[in-house]
């Protein structure tokens, strides 16, 4: 029987959001322990060193984090953690083509009556925690020559305390057009706003421009998945790319290779997960051991926090709990809903070209990186910046390099004249 996780307000009205404090049933939490002390561990073979990540999640590591899930991290405390440092809302929204959809979200609002309002699209197997090293710094305006953003941060339905879709249908450009009704209709930011996103944030925000472009005033991304160039989409991008070994840079070269590595050697859970979530959901939704180690692969191959793949303890199981929490599918079932069924829902946002002003950084160990050129054929780039190091939840890994991306693109001319000539309320000089 599923168990009552999250308790939401009952009769939520349309478009009208309510406070809400997260609370997580202490059931789940206590027979969570109880699932982790009888868990059963593989055995790693001869000749896999523990570098070698091969075979997938390492025994020793995931050990150690299930002793550590079991014994000394403390949900209570993190739960309390998350009710102090955001404001938490939910709201019912009635999304066209769709229907009735509850969303969660947090809301950071700037001191300055100037802040610029910026949505932050998270994606998997993140949630609105990724957001949780970059709120206050965005959003004071003491930092940096005045610019500073009222920051909305939802939770991808499923996701942490989004509560599930009742019905499927719910893709990357479904949760566009409920995003703009937030925006727009709850929120009120009816001149406009910029977008973030990584990962599915990235398909995310490309679907607000294509849908509303004239809503966006600018979109900055950390993950831009476009396709190669050919002879007929970008002639010059393409010739460049066969001619690699002599006109591209180190970074790009080691970029390509890590995005080829992914493809063949990394991206089986993308099958798994976009096909047969469901079968997947029942053995990542009732063992915590079993979803840890799935989460911890993938950690280790994206994330680059001080030289290796550990991000902490707990913000390691922080991500993991946002999942756990509605036991797992929810999460898996949006890769069917974005790739799956002849929709390629997600695939056709980054093959339409977007006009608005975008703004890209690229991390070492982001798994579908793509050069400048590549990128030009599917964006108006104003802004681009690579880093040597930082990976997929940059935001979390590297917030000062993340939050001096986002401004410093803020900052370019292009951005600005479309803020002018969006937010006039705004007096942004």
């Amino acid at each position: 029987m599923p168990y009552p996780q999250v308790d939401y307000p009952s009769d939520l009205p349309l478009n009208v959001p309510r406070r809400f404090q997260p609370h997580v049933d202490t059931k789940l939490i206590a027979d969570t322990q109880s699932k982790l002390a009888l868990a059963r561990y593989p055995e790693e073979q001869d000749g896999f060193g523990l570098d070698d990540w091969s075979q997938g999640a390492k025994v020793e590591r995931v050990r150690e984090l299930a002793t550590y899930w079991q014994n000394e991290y403390d949900w209570a405390k993190q739960e309390k953690a998350m009710q102090t440092n955001f404001d938490h809302y939910v709201v019912r929204l009635n999304v066209p083509g769709y229907g009735d959809l509850v969303l969660h979200f947090v809301h950071k609002k700037c001191s300055s009556p100037k802040g610029i309002p910026l949505l932050f699209c998270h994606g998997w197997p993140g949630s609105f925690l990724e957001s949780r090293y970059i709120l206050d710094p965005l959003s004071s305006p003491s930092h940096d020559k005045g610019i500073a953003f009222d920051i909305v941060v939802p939770s991808i339905p499923g996701f942490g305390f989004s509560p599930a879709p009742l019905k499927s249908g719910v893709g990357p450009t479904i949760v566009a057009r409920a995003y703009k009704i937030l925006m727009i209709d709850v929120l009120k930011y009816s001149k406009g706003f910029i977008t973030q996103g990584g990962d599915f944030g990235s398909f995310i925000s490309r679907s607000l421009a294509i849908q509303y472009p004239e809503l966006i005033i600018a979109q900055h991304l950390n993950m831009f998945p476009v396709p190669p160039p050919t002879l007929v989409s970008a002639p010059i991008a393409y010739l460049r790319w066969c001619l690699s070994s002599i006109t591209y840079s180190e970074f790009e070269k080691k970029s390509l290779q890590v995005r080829r590595n992914f493809e063949l050697d990394q991206s089986g859970y993308l099958e798994q997960q976009k096909t047969r979530p469901q079968t997947l959901g029942f053995a990542l939704g009732d063992s915590p051991l079993g979803l840890l180690a799935w989460f911890v692969e993938k950690f280790h191959d994206w994330v680059d926090v001080d030289g290796n793949g550990y991000l902490s303890n707990d913000d390691t199981l922080d991500l993991v709990m946002m999942h756990w929490i509605q036991g797992v599918t929810p999460g898996l079932r949006f890769y069917r809903e974005a790739f799956w069924g002849g929709k390629r829902d997600a695939d056709e946002t980054f093959e339409t070209y977007v006009n608005v002003p975008t703004g890209v950084s690229m991390y070492a160990k982001e798994q579908l990186h793509c050069p400048r050129d590549w990128a030009a054929q599917a964006a108006n780039i104003v802004f681009w910046r690579e880093h040597a190091v930082g990976g997929h939840f940059s935001s979390i890994e590297r917030p000062k390099q993340f939050v001096e991306d986002v401004r410093s693109f803020v900052a370019t001319a292009a951005v600005q004249k479309s803020i002018r000539k969006h937010l006039e309320l705004y007096s942004i000089a």
